[in-house]
């Protein structure tokens, strides 16, 4: 599935903050259309469940762990189709509604005459940005993700890779690290 890192790779420089997203109810029954479903949803209860399978003396995994104790939930919505038109604008228009307050600002919106649409939000509480939102809206795919809880913007970036959560590859911004490595021995005919 593609994922638009890139958005992602943006927003991990934000410190964040909670706020409750309600994913419409109507994005549940794209799943009957989509050819490839994500369907995460990580409450404070599960995310603490699922940091127990965590090591503490992964120096990696220990600081997923104690990212994921400050986090209220992870959750994110993909959704692949085969062909065009299979979900609606409208569909969008039920998170991006939520996003149109006062606390809430779209910091990065990226549209392309291709349909490739990409937006962050985050929201502003007091002092601190508080709340992000990713959406990305492409011909044959939507995805939405929603990290709710205190974050330091390194820590973002220690997310990927767990909980639902596409890894980013902190050498190239906007890279997946889920991508095929090369093998040892190929690095070693390479020199």
């Amino acid at each position: 599935m593609t994922w638009k890192l890139s958005m992602l790779a943006i927003a991990a420089f934000c410190p964040l903050l909670a706020q409750d997203i309600k994913m419409p109810v109507n994005l549940d029954k794209l799943a009957e259309h989509a050819t490839e479903t994500v369907d995460v949803t990580l409450d404070t209860s599960m995310l603490q469940l699922a940091s127990r399978f965590l090591s503490k003396d992964d120096p990696d995994e220990a600081k997923v762990k104690k990212l994921v104790s400050k986090l209220k939930g992870v959750y994110v919505r993909s959704f692949e189709f085969d062909k065009d038109g299979q979900y609606s604008k409208s569909d969008v228009e039920a998170i991006r509604s939520q996003l149109r307050t006062p606390d809430w600002a779209r910091i990065v919106g990226v549209k392309s005459v291709q349909g490739e649409n990409s937006e962050v939000y985050l929201k502003k509480n007091g002092d601190q940005l508080g709340g992000l939102v990713v959406i990305c809206a492409e011909p044959k795919e939507l995805t939405i993700v929603h990290i709710d809880g205190p974050i330091d913007p390194e820590e973002l970036s220690e997310l990927g890779g767990h909980m639902g959560i596409p890894k980013l590859d902190k050498s190239k911004p906007g890279k997946s690290g889920g991508s095929k490595s090369k093998s040892s021995d190929e690095d070693k005919h390479e020199e």
